[in-house]
């Protein structure tokens, strides 16, 4: 038996330092105009790498799955996870004669990132490239970015929704990543309504960021919020209690937990009634999760990149649950964990052990401030989290 599956979007990044002043020119990715930058990092990217790695710089014992390319760039990963541990890229599938996945990230200071992705491989991935006796073995199944993988979300998702029944007949907790679908594309004109309909019964911990959910299930009322504040001004702009609907809708769609990343905001956790047992990655005192509602701050650090935030974030509240942390200790773990990332530019290296990130957060380290200006919130001061008014 061992801990964490998993599964889903492989990549390679390729990550340019993009200096201050750089960032800054009006020259700055204007049509026609070269802007100096500096050396690039080249790491795997995706939730197969992010969160993958993110756990297993925890302490956790993972296995990855994905389809990689046959080609120098689809090579890539492959090297880079080899170099961590072997264990990492056993299972992992060549999909021949397809190229390598790949993403430009752009990622300025003081700036949220912006993508430029190839697919690759991923749009082929599907249920049968996940080994059954690894089901069979693991405690907890993770998944990341179907937005980004055509199978998953072409003929209403039933791939998508294939993968987590065996999942859960097999007996594992199961937990959901997802991305940001790309309005130009066939993955944002899916619709992803139905498609969570159909999957989120099989699913114990469901974890997109608040954007994807907003746009997900009300695309009409996300368009015309960005189209009057910004993009940059979304999170901030939604309430607490707009957060929570959100989170109640995905509840009533099936899902057993509900933790949704705020960016600088922290973390929103929501969980239901949860009559069953979640698995073999379910929680040690079960009770202590039923009907949670809470909101964990950020941490302070000084920002290089905010590229695997959520990735490493999602890591941090897995290795929580399966180590036998309550909630409240989940949730900090969790926004510990990517407040570590974001103090490097790449997608992990920031990640530390998991008794070292305890041993900061017990330390004292400050939090950003983070009121929650809504009826029914309270401070609760020893675990430096918000309750809110559905915490029973």
């Amino acid at each position: 038996m061992f801990d964490v599956l998993v599964a889903g979007h492989l990549c390679v990044d390729i990550i340019p330092e993009i200096p201050p002043a750089s960032a800054r020119s009006d020259s700055f990715l204007a049509p026609g105009h070269l802007t100096e930058v500096g050396a690039a990092v080249i790491s795997t990217g995706g939730a197969v790498s992010n969160t993958g790695l993110a756990l297993h710089r925890l302490g956790l014992d993972v296995r990855l799955v994905a389809r990689i390319g046959d080609d120098h760039i689809g090579q890539l990963p492959y090297r880079i996870l080899e170099a961590r541990s072997e264990k990492l890229v056993q299972d992992l599938a060549i999909a021949q004669g397809e190229g390598g996945s790949y993403t430009l990230v752009i990622n300025p200071p003081g700036v949220d990132r912006t993508f430029l992705h190839y697919p690759g491989p991923n749009d082929t991935f599907g249920p049968d490239d996940i080994p059954v006796p690894l089901l069979d073995t693991t405690r907890l199944f993770h998944f990341g970015y179907p937005p980004a993988m055509r199978r998953m979300y072409v003929d209403g998702g039933r791939a998508l929704a294939t993968i987590f029944r065996d999942a859960k007949e097999h007996g594992t907790t199961t937990s959901l990543d997802m991305a940001m679908p790309d309005p130009s594309r066939p993955s944002g004109r899916a619709d992803w309504r139905s498609i969570l309909a159909r999957t989120l019964p099989y699913v114990d911990i469901f974890a997109p960021s608040v954007e994807e959910l907003f746009y997900m299930l009300h695309k009409n009322e996300y368009n015309e919020m960005v189209n009057s504040i910004g993009q940059d001004g979304l999170i901030e702009a939604l309430a607490p209690g707009r957060i929570a609907s959100l989170a109640q809708e995905a509840l009533s769609l099936g899902a057993a937990i509900v933790m949704l990343k705020l960016g600088h905001r922290g973390l929103y956790m929501r969980s239901g009634k949860i009559e069953d047992d979640l698995g073999r990655g379910t929680p040690t005192s079960l009770k202590n999760w039923r009907e949670r509602e809470l909101w964990a701050p950020c941490f302070k650090v000084e920002v290089a990149g905010t590229v695997g935030a959520g990735d490493t974030t999602i890591a941090g509240f897995l290795g929580g649950l399966l180590r036998g942390q309550t909630p409240e200790g989940a949730a900090t773990s969790a926004v510990a964990v990517g407040a570590c990332n974001v103090e490097t530019a790449d997608a992990t290296s920031g990640v530390r052990p998991w008794d070292v990130t305890q041993a900061r957060i017990q330390a004292g380290w400050p939090r950003l401030e983070a009121h929650v200006d809504a009826p029914g919130w309270d401070w609760d001061t020893e675990k430096g989290i918000w309750r809110g008014p559905h915490d029973h």
